[in-house]
């Protein structure tokens, strides 16, 4: 009989998280439907199933209410809760939007069916958090605030220890370690959560991805050290710049002696379900090889596996691909001058940018843009480390820094969201996602109401979202 000590928990990511890494978020709502009660019934903690790249991509390139979506999952789902992850005062954008938006969209998520927010900020700053955490509590939702993981000789395991304590104190249900480049190595995955544990009482999930080659052996360490969940997904989009592999880890965790309370049938159901779209995805090309390989770089450079596909197809865009080591070795000492900042949507794509930027004008920080100029103005929050003063004077000169959190600096604005779609919107769903969305919202809701409205699809290459 198994010990009620020895028990793991499962969060599943493949209509999430797991698609995201691997396919740009482009599996459909109608492809997802007919495995959505298998996966009810496989006994997961949870499945990860909106937020993210999810919103965007709907709009975008799928030509489907994200709303919608969730909708339909939750009518399927009638067991298992339901995640999403938000990216705190950024939504699910790429800017801080302000409070009155944050807490009608995050109160819709709930009504629509979300049971777990997963919200967290690039830069650790809690201010960032406030307004999200208050707004899930108030609407019933249980909240898990993300620690984004990353390392420096800042970021020990004393401050991430003080910083948990920090997270309980101000309202978090549980608590996720969420380490988005896969970078987590078994050891100090150990003493991280073990120090966490001892600190706090709440739930701990920690979140990896496979992409360097050490995942498993991690889930293994903090499941010993007294982590509750982990976030796994099945086989057919796993691997790589996903997460490990759900089939894999039950059985492996089941074989130790660890409670995972998954059916393992089912699980292997909703791969023999999944295989043929990875197939198919893999033939149209979207799928591209490069996202199932192990990439040890990712321990030398820090940098998450997605980021190093971005920059390399970047490169390549610019016939430039026989630079990509010197931009590697460029963003750890950008990361370094901006502070350690985890690279971590939407701060690994402008410290990505930021390094191919110095690389090939050959003058670092000869061409800043507005989003680096930005974020060492404040407007994102605090830096980990204080950015030195000669870098910041190059950057952004006397300009002052915010010091306060940014966004007290904004207007309220659904009212305005609200005066601007009131052609098209038919819901505060739709005004929500023409705030967060604009541009993508008005083409699909005008797509929508309008049948002479002609503006199509958007199809360009696939950037991967790292979050």
């Amino acid at each position: 009989m198994k010990s009620l000590e020895k028990r793991i928990r499962f969060t599943e990511t493949v209509l999430r998280d797991g698609q995201q890494s691997q396919i740009a978020t482009r599996m459909t709502t109608a492809e997802m439907t007919p495995v959505l009660q298998t996966l009810d019934e496989a006994g997961y903690h949870a499945l990860e199933v909106w937020g993210g790249a999810t919103f965007d991509s709907c709009l975008r390139f799928l030509n489907e209410d994200p709303w919608e979506r969730l909708r339909t999952i939750r009518q399927e789902v009638k067991n298992t809760k339901l995640q999403m992850l938000l990216r705190g005062q950024n939504l699910l954008g790429y800017k801080n939007y302000p409070d009155d938006i944050v807490r009608a969209f995050i109160t819709k998520s709930i009504e629509n069916g979300i049971d777990i927010i997963r919200v967290f900020d690039a830069l650790n700053d809690l201010r960032n958090l406030e307004t999200a955490i208050a707004a899930t509590k108030e609407a019933g939702g249980h909240c898990q605030v993300a620690i984004s993981y990353t390392t420096s000789d800042f970021h020990t395991i004393d401050y991430y220890r003080g910083l948990s304590k920090k997270i309980a104190k101000i309202g978090a249900d549980s608590l996720c370690i969420k380490d988005m480049a896969g970078v987590l190595t078994p050891q100090k995955g150990y003493e991280l959560v073990s120090q966490i544990k001892d600190s706090t009482e709440l739930l701990v999930d920690v979140h990896t991805h496979a992409t360097s080659g050490i995942a498993e052996m991690t889930y293994l360490k903090v499941a010993e050290a007294g982590a509750d969940i982990i976030d796994t997904a099945i086989s057919s989009f796993a691997g790589g710049t996903s997460q490990p592999a759900t089939e894999s880890l039950a059985l492996a965790f089941e074989e130790l002696g660890y409670d995972t309370r998954l059916d393992l049938g089912k699980i292997n159901e909703a791969a023999e379900y999944f295989n043929p779209l990875r197939d198919r995805f893999r033939a149209e090309g979207l799928l591209n090889a490069k996202v199932k390989d192990t990439e040890p770089k990712t321990l030398i450079y820090q940098v998450p596996g997605g980021m190093l596909s971005n920059l390399l197809s970047q490169l390549k865009e610019l016939g430039l691909e026989q630079r990509y080591e010197e931009v590697l070795a460029e963003v750890p000492k950008v990361r370094a001058d901006l502070g350690f900042p985890p690279l971590v949507t939407p701060l690994s794509q402008m410290v990505g940018t930021q390094a191919v930027m110095n690389v090939l004008t050959g003058e670092r920080y000869k061409n800043v843009p507005l989003e680096i100029k930005d974020y060492v103005r404040g407007l994102y929050g605090k830096s980990p480390v204080a950015i030195a003063s000669e870098i910041r004077q190059q950057i952004i000169g006397d300009e002052a820094v915010v010091t306060q959190r940014p966004a007290d600096l904004l207007q309220p604005g659904l009212e305005h969201s609200e005066t601007e779609i009131s052609q098209y919107a038919k819901s505060e769903e739709d005004i929500l996602s023409y705030a967060l969305f604009p541009e993508q919202a008005r083409d699909f809701l005008g797509r929508r109401e309008n049948p002479f409205y002609d503006v199509p699809l958007q199809k360009v290459s696939v950037t991967l979202d790292i979050n």
